[in-house]
């Protein structure tokens, strides 16, 4: 391996990634063009959220790699291998308050992020305007102008439709009073986490070609009506009382629904890592 890169991108183009962050974190929630480069993966697999992390990535830094909460779907596995083989000597852990940097498909970390680390989300679709806009040329107009009536009469007629907002994953979020952003395909239970957040959390879309960014201690806002508000998942059952995880017994994280053997429903944290401190917790 000693004739790759260290972290596999040449050092143009994580320069170009590197300014193209700057630019994001300066104006959030604007998406940021940029040169996606060729990855020996697919695309959809990763590819903008893999480049973000190796143009950051350095010889000190604590990697944490999660698929939809777990440290050992196939995506994540995939993914830390070839970081760990394009990137000698770095660490990985699958401890949240051991990262640095943290990348992630589908979930944000159940323990709240500190200051001094980096979340990378990947995403497939940048542009929340894509439902109701097929032209890129007018959705920038659009985000510039920050017109966003047309989203807002699509949240409407799913009221019109069926009572409530059914958005359950990638929920329109409006980012320090302007732009509104698709924030990936977290679920509706992640969106508060975005406001404020200690930690620097960035979006990239290898083949849309854009990267956006949600800085430290920025407000944001799920797209909602006064008198429908936003709320997230219910896991509460039909007496009323907050499901656990089968596993820990917390029952205050994000809930995995499976059905068993016997044909029961069951729940289990979605945060693998999060169920196994919990679990840790309470046997020692």
């Amino acid at each position: 391996m000693s004739d790759i890169n260290f972290a596999f991108l040449d050092e143009y183009a994580k320069r170009e990634i590197r300014r193209s962050i700057l630019k994001a974190i300066c104006i959030p929630g604007y998406q940021v063009p940029y040169s996606s480069r060729e990855m020996p993966m697919a695309r959809g697999f990763g590819t903008g959220g893999l480049q973000l992390t190796l143009s950051l990535i350095g010889p000190e830094d604590a990697l944490k790699v999660i698929d939809q909460g777990s440290d050992d779907s196939v995506n994540a596995v995939n993914l830390r291998k070839f970081i760990e083989m394009t990137c000698p000597g770095i660490d990985t852990t699958t401890r949240v308050q051991d990262a640095t940097l943290i990348q992630s498909r589908h979930r944000i970390p159940e323990r709240p992020l500190r200051a001094d680390q980096i979340l990378v989300l990947q995403v497939p679709y940048p542009d929340a305007l894509v439902i109701v806009e097929p032209s890129e040329d007018k959705r920038k107009l659009m985000h510039g102008e920050a017109d966003y009536s047309r989203l807002l009469v699509k949240l409407y007629e799913d009221i019109v439709k069926f009572d409530e907002i059914t958005i359950s994953h990638r929920y329109p979020t409006r980012i320090n009073g302007h732009y509104i952003i698709d924030p990936s395909p977290i679920p509706r239970y992640d969106v508060p986490k975005l406001h404020q957040s200690k930690a620097l959390i960035l979006f990239g879309a290898g083949r849309e070609k854009k990267i956006y960014a949600v800085p430290p201690h920025c407000p944001t806002e799920p797209l909602a009506f006064d008198d429908v508000p936003f709320r997230i998942e219910d896991f509460h059952d039909a007496e009323g009382m907050r499901r656990a995880c089968q596993h820990c017994g917390s029952r205050e994280s994000f809930l995995d629904e499976f059905i068993d053997a016997e044909g029961e429903r069951v729940y289990q944290c979605s945060d693998s890592d999060y169920c196994e401190q919990q679990r840790e917790s309470s046997h020692g």
